[in-house]
């Protein structure tokens, strides 16, 4: 039993070294310092490192040894890693490049820096903003989008308001900067700020019904059944989230503040908000699991309601029509 328990704990320190290599080398490959070049050495030496450490453990003269060193080795990159903080000062993107801000008075709600931007291609376009004041009053749906374009396991997702003919889109996302492309792996080391898109539906909607075409994206507009008082609710934490993001920027993160989970945190200002699950940690499949939670339209079944949501068409012969949302919602399943 005890020389079980030996190769057991030698498997599992292991398995930590393993994991904290992968980190560490993803850490620097992709967060390091220096160019490209410097960090993908920083990368394999400490994945050399890692599996020479592993290596030792068949050595009992040396093995603990080399393990304390190559702790010591973590512990230093896990100082270097808290010295890298999120910040609103850099060279975004341009259509990433304002944030949002919201003035609570009352009932009304006014924002500033809503985007709307008059695209020719995907990134040709003429930036827009306007500002708006909104009555809470009026706010009498909520509409859940989403976004395929890699399968049914991953989809982008946010929200629209609406305030009787107005409509408002909230798109949680990540911050790049100028000439920065998305990586899913780039995203869980601290690549990108976490951002909060303002838009009016004719930019954040049609930019992917209409624009978006390597790889093409389907968009599926839900209707989300839900009091009011919760949508409201809902509505004033995302504008108190955006007004922090100002003051405390974030980093956004592929696994844990992405699009879909930050939805959910948002939702917890309500006491029956929804529950984590898996079918939120895959976002292709929340709109299913917001259906079985009697949260979206009941009276049909799950893929008859995703087909008729299924709005690219429509808003592609909407395309800059000032009744755009009006239009984009005409065919839409009626929730009871």
């Amino acid at each position: 039993m005890r020389r079980i328990a030996g190769v057991l704990l030698l498997v599992i320190v292991g398995a930590l070294i393993l994991g904290t290599s992968l980190w560490g080398a993803g850490m620097l490959y992709f967060a390091g310092p220096g160019g490209p070049t410097l960090r993908s050495v920083l990368a394999v030496a400490v994945a050399l490192a890692a599996l020479l450490t592993i290596v030792s453990l068949r050595f009992r003269s040396w093995r603990w040894r080399a393990v304390l060193v190559f702790a010591v080795v973590v512990a230093l990159l896990g100082s270097w890693w808290s010295t890298i903080r999120p910040s609103n000062d850099r060279d975004w993107q341009p259509e990433v490049a304002r944030l949002a801000e919201a003035t609570i008075q009352g009932d009304l709600v006014t924002i500033r820096n809503i985007r709307n931007f008059d695209y020719r291609t995907e990134t040709d376009f003429t930036p827009r903003y306007y500002d708006r004041t909104f009555d809470l009053r009026r706010l009498d749906r909520v509409d859940l989008v989403a976004v395929y374009w890699m399968g049914p396991a991953i989809a982008h997702l946010f929200l629209t308001f609406g305030f009787g003919a107005d409509h408002l889109a909230i798109s949680i996302e990540a911050r790049k900067e100028r000439g920065e492309g998305y990586s899913s792996l780039g995203g869980f080391f601290r690549q990108y700020e976490l951002i909060y898109v303002v838009g009016d539906e004719r930019d954040v909607i049609r930019l992917r019904t209409n624009y978006r075409k390597d790889p093409p994206e389907d968009v599926y507009l839900l209707r989300v059944r839900a009091p009011v008082e919760n949508s409201r609710r809902v509505f004033l934490q995302y504008m108190r989230a955006i007004n922090e993001l100002r003051e405390h920027p974030q980093f956004y993160n592929t696994l844990t503040t992405n699009c879909t989970n930050v939805i959910l945190v948002n939702t917890r200002v309500n006491p029956d908000h929804l529950p984590l699950s898996w079918k939120i940690l895959l976002s292709g499949y929340t709109p299913e699991y917001v259906y079985d939670a009697g949260r979206l339209d009941r009276s049909l079944p799950f893929e008859e309601l995703r087909r008729r949501s299924h709005i690219n068409a429509v808003a592609q012969a909407a395309d800059q029509d000032p009744d755009f949302s009006r239009r984009i919602r005409a065919d839409l399943p009626k929730t009871p």
